[in-house]
């Protein structure tokens, strides 16, 4: 059997019918939604869904890193590094 993310589970038809009492009832849990007795989708409150997202943004981050990290180098001192983000800067404000 699949293994469920959620503690409460509520019927397509329970939401339907009372959809604050369903939220009321998961007090900030993740709740998930069956239909026929499978699991359809699951209900999260924002903030965790928020935070879920800014989660995966940084591992796909990480794994971009880690592509990265067996490129060739190029050595650049902070000085050229600031100058460069300066001209960028500066043709970005030319263009707009």
């Amino acid at each position: 059997m699949r293994s469920l993310f959620a503690r409460l589970a509520a019927t397509i038809s329970e939401l339907k019918a009372n959809p604050n009492e369903v939220l009321n009832q998961a007090n900030g849990e993740p709740v998930v939604i069956l239909s026929h007795n499978k699991p359809r989708a699951y209900m999260v409150p924002v903030e965790t869904f928020e935070q879920m997202q800014e989660q995966l943004e940084d591992y796909r981050l990480l794994q971009e890193a880690r592509k990265r990290m067996d490129d060739e180098s190029i050595p650049v001192s902070i000085n050229e590094l600031r100058t460069g983000i300066q001209e960028k800067s500066a043709q970005g404000m030319e263009q707009a």
